[in-house]
Order: structure tokens, then sequence, then C-alpha cells
């Protein structure tokens, strides 16, 4: 689950371990203890309203849709501030320790877990209950939490779905046939196999770095990432180790580039050059191929992502969280819900590789328009908007994954990989790794 999109201004900003374990010893009181405001009835009051590295190439568009709700609601001043990404979730743990976050707060899925598992999120079912209609199920269903039943702690705002990408001619060449790629995590590695087979060292199947495909690979198999009371990682299985085998085997037989494994290469420069048959799973990424290599794009094809016996994609979202104790919840429900509405939503992704989860939004035809069917980027756009319309879109990183416990599994399942330990002693030892810090985490 390739992560590679330049307009992810803030779709995965990830949030570090330290991050986490900064939050979870220091985001006890302030606003996790505060009352949860309550609607009045009355739109009026001044609100700030954050936002993740949108100046400025977003800023007209931001600031009209501001202009336009102050003129609907007169008695409402909307304060706009926007944060660089560097540093985002540092300053909202800065800002949450200070009681002092803002009214209406733009939150990537990493950041809304951080806040809302600490109590310092409003309710918004409870606060807005007739809102759950106007967005695609599975997006509302993205800012639950677990154990705490309907309630919903942010309002979904723009996502982009994952989905594939591939060079048409290198597939035909391994023997391929472009109309039927690989649609499941197992099926991807027997395509894999093939091209590194007939490819005679020219070019790979994909990336090799594990970081990129976990935990995704893992949760599309079905393997339990985490205990149901999610305390602690459970994926040592005889699923886990057999992708690991796999992985090893692949990479062994040239299906990935050799030093991908150790090393970030640079994923749109290798597809560009026709070096690699599968590229970043992104629909941003098929407008950038577009953009700097016309001559591969010339050959790219698109599908949708591939998923596993559970059906799941990786979605990844921004949000629009409300301050528990906001002190003009009716002017930020109201203001939230308007940045969120239909064309709102379809204006901004008619101006980024993004899409609307509003379901209304998505239902507009600039997204279900293929055109002749032939070109990547307008063919990719339907084909992620389809996908977000029907997909199970629960195959997200768990918050619980940080940084910290991702390079941990890594490590141990590199040296499978290359062979200095046997797979099943790699994935027993990255749990055991993973169990410790996430016990560490919870200990501080």
């Amino acid at each position: 689950m390739t992560r590679s999109n330049p307009t992810r201004i803030a779709v995965a900003t990830l949030v570090t371990g330290a991050l986490l374990s900064t939050a979870a010893c220091g985001l006890s009181g302030g606003a996790g203890d505060a009352k949860e405001a309550e609607r009045t009835g009355r739109v009026a009051g001044e609100i700030t309203f954050r936002t993740l590295q949108l100046k400025p190439t977003f800023t007209a568009y931001v600031q009209g849709v501001i202009d336009a709700f102050e003129q609907k609601y007169p008695e409402v001043k909307v304060k706009w501030e926007d944060v660089p990404g560097d540093g985002y979730n540092e300053k909202l743990v800065a800002d949450a320790q200070a009681g002092a976050l803002p009214d209406v707060v733009n939150l990537s899925t990493d950041s809304f877990q951080l806040l809302a598992d600490r109590g310092m999120l409003a309710d918004v079912a409870k606060l807005d209950g007739a809102a759950a209609k106007q967005y695609v199920p599975g997006a509302w269903e993205q800012f639950k939490l677990p154990g705490k039943g309907d309630s919903v702690y942010a309002y979904p705002w723009y996502v982009t779905p994952e989905i594939l990408t591939y060079n048409r001619e290198l597939f035909e060449k391994a023997g391929l046939d472009p109309a039927k790629p690989p649609t499941g995590v197992e099926q991807f590695f027997d395509y894999a196999e093939k091209i590194a087979a007939t490819s005679g060292g020219q070019y790979s199947a994909f990336m090799a770095d594990p970081k990129g495909r976990l935990p995704g690979d893992w949760q599309k198999m079905g393997i339990p990432i985490l205990s149901q009371k999610q305390d602690r990682f459970t994926f040592d299985t005889d699923q886990a180790v057999a992708w690991v085998e796999r992985m090893k085997d692949l990479y062994a037989k040239g299906a990935m580039p050799r030093e991908s494994l150790l090393k970030s290469d640079d994923i749109n420069q290798l597809y560009g050059g026709g070096k690699l048959v599968f590229g970043p799973g992104s629909p941003g990424f098929v407008k950038d191929v577009k953009q700097n290599a016309p001559q591969v794009y010339a050959k790219t094809q698109v599908a949708g992502a591939v998923t596993g016996k559970l059906g799941h994609i990786g979605i990844y979202a921004q949000s629009l969280g409300i301050k528990k104790d906001t002190k003009h919840p009716d002017a930020a429900v109201e203001f939230a819900k308007w940045v969120t509405n239909g064309p709102n939503q379809v204006e901004f992704s008619r101006k980024a590789t993004i899409y609307p989860s509003n379901a209304q939004g998505l239902a507009d035809p600039f997204f279900s328009d293929k055109g002749d069917g032939k070109d990547a980027e307008t063919l990719a756009r339907a084909v992620g908007a389809e996908q977000l319309k029907t997909a199970a879109l629960d195959a997200n990183t768990p918050v619980q994954w940080t940084n910290q416990v991702g390079d941990a599994v890594v490590r141990e399942v590199q040296k499978a990989i290359t062979g200095e330990q046997d797979p099943r002693t790699a994935v027993k030892k990255a749990e055991e790794a993973a169990n410790k810090l996430l016990a560490a985490a919870a200990d501080k």
C-alpha cells in the first residue's frame, strides 16, 4: 500500500513514535477533562479554523468558502490559520496540552486518533445527528472509535483511495493480460513472479521496501494486526510467515529492485523510466506521470486496488474535528458541515487530485466520467470514486502502528528477505519488538 502522492499535502502525515509516546503521557487533563459543548441554536461567535499546508496553493479557494459562510451567517467570524506540514502533530499536542486547540481543526487519520482517543474532540454525531446521511458511509465510519458505540468525532473532509497503476506494455511482455490485473495480494505476488521470470533483469515488478506494504498487505489478507482490545499486536501467524517467505523468494528472483530493500528509491523515477511495472497506488501519481513522463504515461493503465479476502482498500482521509469545549458549538458545527458539503468538496476536488467524502459530491458526474476509457488520469479518477462508494474502507494503518513499530517490524522482515534469519523467526521477533514498544508507550 504505497503512499507516494505529491498531492497528499496532508493526506497521510505520519505520527512519529515519539509523538505518540508523548501523547500517551501528556494529554491527560485540559480539554480531555472538559465538559462537552452543547448547541444553543444560535450560529454566532468567532471561531478559529486551522488547516494543514493549504496556503498558498488553495488560498483563494479556502478564503472563498469562508467568505460565503460568513455571508450566510453574518454573526460568525472565522479566523483562518494554516500550519506547515512539518511538526503539525507536535503542534496539536502542544495546543491540546495548553487547552488551545482551534474550534475547527484539520486532522489526518492519525492526528484524529491521537486527539479523539484522549477525549479532545466533540462527538459530532451527538451535536449533529442528522449529518451522517450526507457522507459516504465508509468515510463517516472512519471517524468512530472502538468501544464508543455510534459516536463520531470528526466530519469527513477530502479523501484519497488506493488504486492500482501499471505499465501495460511491460505487462504484456511478461505474458500477462492488461485487462486482467491482480485483485488480491497473493495474485499480485504471482504476477510479480512471472514478471521477474520474463524481464531478464531489465525491469522489476514492485518496490522491495516492506514499509510501504505493511501493515496493509497483512490487513488485506485477513491477518489480525491487533487483539480485540487493541492492547497488543497479534500478527505472528502462519499467514504472515507465508507473506515474508514469498517476499524473500520474489526478492531472490529479481521481482524487486535489490537496492530498494534498504533505501528509499524514487518510485516515481523508476516507474517513469520504464523500470517498474507497478506504480504507487494513487490517483495523484497518475497525474504526475502524465506531466513528467508522457511516454510511460501513454502505456499506463489503472484498475481497482489490490484487495484481498476481505475486500478492503486503503483510504487516506482528512477530517474536520471540533474542539470538545468550543465556546461556539453551533458556529463550529455549521462551518465544518459547510466546508464539507457537496458543492464545496467538488470544487476542491477539481483543484487537487482528491475526492469528496460527501455523498452528493461524490455523485457529481465529474467523478464517474471515464471519457473514452483510454486516458489513465480520467479513468483513475472514476475508478477511485467507484471504490469509495462501495469498498470496506478500514484497511488503514492503526494508530498503534507508529513509525517506531513499523521500523522494528521492517528490520526483522528485511533480515528474512536477505536470508539473515528465517521468516518464522522474523515474524516472531517483529511481534515481540512491536509489543515492547506498545507497552512502553502505555507505561509512560
